[in-house]
């Protein structure tokens, strides 16, 4: 069986909504695997506000 712990929740930050200024924020929440990828990820979102898409990175 596998072991539990080694997917955790992450919650991914609009890099250029923060930059604007604008009212509002834009996150989505997801999952990673810890052992694959240790780094922060990065993805291409959509963001509602902008009416874009828009680079999402991982915040803490």
């Amino acid at each position: 069986m596998a072991k539990k712990g080694d997917r955790i929740q992450v919650i991914l930050e609009c890099t250029e909504h923060k930059d604007s200024g604008m009212p509002g924020t834009s996150r989505y929440i997801t999952t990673k695997n810890r052992k694959n990828t240790s780094d922060r990820i990065e993805l291409k979102k959509y963001n509602p506000i902008l009416k874009k898409m828009t680079v999402h990175k991982e915040i803490k």
